[in-house]
C-alpha cells in the first residue's frame, strides 16, 4: 500500500525481491551479482579470514542470499539486507560446525580463552537480537500505519483515497511533496490545515510555484504527506524521506 503511495522512480531492493519472487529471472541474476561484495564482507565477518569468491564459503554465502531473497516477506515492512545477512551468517555458522577445516577454529571459539560462552555462542546470541530487533520494528511499523489510518479519518480520508488520487507522473508527484513540505514549515499554514482539515489554498498558492489546479487535483495526496511529516511517524518518514532530499 505505501509502495503505491509513495513510489519511487527506481524500484526499491525489497520491490525488486518481489519481482523476482514472482519469477523475473533477470532481475535475480542482477542483484547476484551486484550483491557479492555485500555477501563477501558478511560471510568473511564470520570466517575471520578474507573470503573470495572461489571460496566454497563464498558459494553457501551466495545461495543463502538467494533463499532469503525467497524467503523475504515485504509485508513485513524490514529491510532484504538485515534479513538477508541473519540467513547468510547462519548459513556460515552451520558450515563451520560441520567442517572438519574449521575444527580448530570452532575449538577456539567455543572455548574463548577457558570462558564456557565462546565467540561463536556470542555470534549466534547476537544473530538472535538481531531477529528480535527486526520484529520489533515490524510490530512498531505496522502500529505505525495504523494510528496514520486513524488520524487520516479524521480529515475524511481513507488510503484507498489516497491511492485513488496518488499523483500519476513523477514531476506532478514531487510538486506534491514540495506543497507538503512548504506546508510543514510554514507555522500559519500548518495551523489552518489543523484546525479546519483541508488546505489553506490562498496561502498556498502565494507559497509555492504550483497552480491552484494541480494543488486542488492532489490536495488529499497533499494532506497525508503532512500529517506524516508533521507528526510522530518515524518509519513512514523514513519512507518517504528520499523523495523530500535535494
Amino acid at each position: 500500500m505505501l509502495n503505491l503511495l509513495f513510489k519511487e522512480k527506481n524500484k526499491s531492493l525489497e520491490e525488486i525481491a518481489v519481482s523476482i519472487q514472482n519469477g523475473d529471472e533477470a532481475a535475480l541474476q542482477e542483484l547476484l551479482s551486484k550483491y557479492k561484495p555485500f555477501i563477501k564482507k558478511t560471510v568473511s565477518s564470520v570466517c575471520k579470514h578474507y573470503i573470495d569468491e572461489s571460496d566454497d564459503e563464498f558459494s553457501i554465502g551466495l545461495i543463502a542470499f538467494h533463499e532469503a531473497i525467497m524467503k523475504f516477506d515485504h509485508n513485513k515492512g524490514s529491510s532484504l539486507l538485515a534479513f538477508a545477512e541473519v540467513i547468510i551468517k547462519r548459513k556460515v555458522i552451520d558450515y563451520i560446525r560441520s567442517n572438519s577445516k574449521y575444527k580448530e577454529l570452532s575449538m577456539q571459539l567455543v572455548t574463548n580463552d577457558g570462558e564456557n560462552n565462546g565467540k561463536l555462542q556470542s555470534l549466534e546470541d547476537n544473530l538472535s537480537i538481531e531477529s528480535f530487533h527486526i520484529k520489533k520494528d515490524d510490530e512498531k511499523r505496522r502500529e505505525e500505519i495504523i494510528r496514520f489510518q486513524e488520524l487520516l479519518k479524521t480529515y475524511k480520508l481513507s488510503f484507498s483515497d489516497l491511492v485513488k488520487q496518488s499523483p500519476k507522473h513523477e514531476d506532478a508527484r514531487i510538486n506534491a511533496f514540495m506543497a507538503a513540505k512548504a506546508i510543514v514549515e510554514d507555522r500559519v499554514l500548518l495551523a489552518q490545515l489543523m484546525e479546519n482539515k483541508k488546505l489553506p489554498m490562498k496561502l498556498l498558492e502565494k507559497r509555492v510555484s504550483v497552480s491552484r489546479k494541480t494543488l486542488e487535483r492532489n490536495r488529499k495526496y497533499i494532506i497525508a504527506v503532512v500529517l506524516i511529516l508533521a507528526g510522530d511517524f518515524l518509519y513512514l518518514k523514513e519512507y518517504i524521506k528520499g523523495r523530500l532530499e535535494g
